[in-house]
């Protein structure tokens, strides 16, 4: 098939590009390359595509450029015909959102509906696309199921996201356009993001640096590792999301519809302290952190567990990566990569 996927030079879009190339399919990939962290990381998963393009002999081209430009999105769609939509270029990050909260705005609800618009005029026969555990917001029954309130967002980030389901919804009823939304939990693992917990505690731990523990290392979390959830996506883009001819308008199913609508949890359904996932990088690294232990900060979650039953059912969906086993393989590419 030949696949759009966006940001697909960042940590999730990079790894999905992966797998769809190695299993031969086409990409086109769109991102920025902006700066919220090193466009040099980036560059070089880029580089690692073209790479595996050429060794599977399949097409991928990587298009720089704005979700948010509309002629920009027009043009690509006008250019490729694509068998699926993958999108998942979106401005990242909780912390992010109290400074910078228009550059949300822009990626998140403005880019995204010009992804929507082009996928309704060019009839893409299945849109997948990046949403977020962090929906869930103030709820605080565990684990979090498709089915829970999400209508209290406690950060913009989390507001944007739950806004893309809410606009793909429309879409699939008013055009019959299949969407299928992926809430992500704490995805980690090889090529990961910067600003991220894993990446920051392993590059101060080998410096021999203090790393800030907030909320005093209370929080749990649904660590998920990055190959299970690109398997997990691939999966769900393959299978092209139908109506529900189960749903009830008395009792609605706010993760399906009558129409060709769905989300679904993508996680690991294991939480796991804070601690223990420091633990974790201790142990791989070879050396004991030196931790700052912190309040909790605003728009922190303190918990997240997920239940995918439901994607398991639908899409064979299956974890299978340890986070011991996933910390290291993180731990093993930081080494390399940054020859440390």
């Amino acid at each position: 098939m030949k696949i759009l996927v966006t940001g697909a030079a960042g940590f999730i879009g990079f790894h999905v590009a992966k797998k769809l190339l190695e299993r031969g399919d086409d990409v086109i990939g769109i991102d920025n390359y902006n700066d919220y962290y090193d466009p040099a990381l980036k560059e070089a998963r880029t580089e690692q595509l073209n790479k595996i393009a050429q060794q599977k002999q399949a097409h991928f081209l990587l298009l720089k450029g704005n979700i948010a430009d509309k002629p920009f999105i027009e043009d690509c769609f006008n250019q490729y015909k694509f068998d699926r939509v993958i999108h998942l270029a979106a401005q990242a990050g909780i912390r992010y959102s109290l400074d910078n909260p228009l550059s949300y705005v822009e990626s998140n609800v403005t880019g995204f509906t010009n992804i929507l618009e082009a996928c309704r005029y060019h009839k893409i026969p299945h849109l997948t696309y990046a949403s977020t555990s962090s929906v869930y917001g103030a709820n605080t029954e565990m684990p979090f199921k498709e089915e829970h309130h999400v209508d209290h967002p406690i950060q913009l980030y989390a507001a944007t996201k739950r806004a893309n389901e809410l606009l793909a919804h429309s879409y699939s009823h008013l055009f019959n356009l299949p969407t299928t939304g992926l809430r992500f939990f704490t995805v980690y693992g090889p090529w990961g993001r910067p600003d991220m917990a894993l990446f920051k505690f392993t590059q101060k731990i080998i410096a021999g640096e203090a790393i800030p523990v907030f909320n005093h290392g209370n929080h749990t979390r649904d660590f998920t590792f990055i190959d299970d959830i690109a398997e997990g996506v691939i999966r769900s883009s393959d299978q092209i999301a139908e109506p529900n001819p189960d749903w009830n308008s008395q009792h609605p199913s706010p993760n399906t519809s009558y129409a060709p609508f769905r989300i679904f949890n993508i996680g690991n359904n294991q939480p796991v302290q804070l601690i223990e996932y420091i633990h974790a990088i201790e142990k791989a690294v070879g050396k004991k952190a030196v931790m700052e232990l912190l309040p909790r900060q605003p728009g922190d979650v303190l918990d997240t567990f997920a239940d995918s039953s439901a994607l398991e059912k639908a899409v064979g969906y299956k974890p299978s990566v340890s986070v011991e086993d996933g910390v290291k393989q993180f731990v093993d590419w930081y080494r390399a990569f940054y020859q440390v």
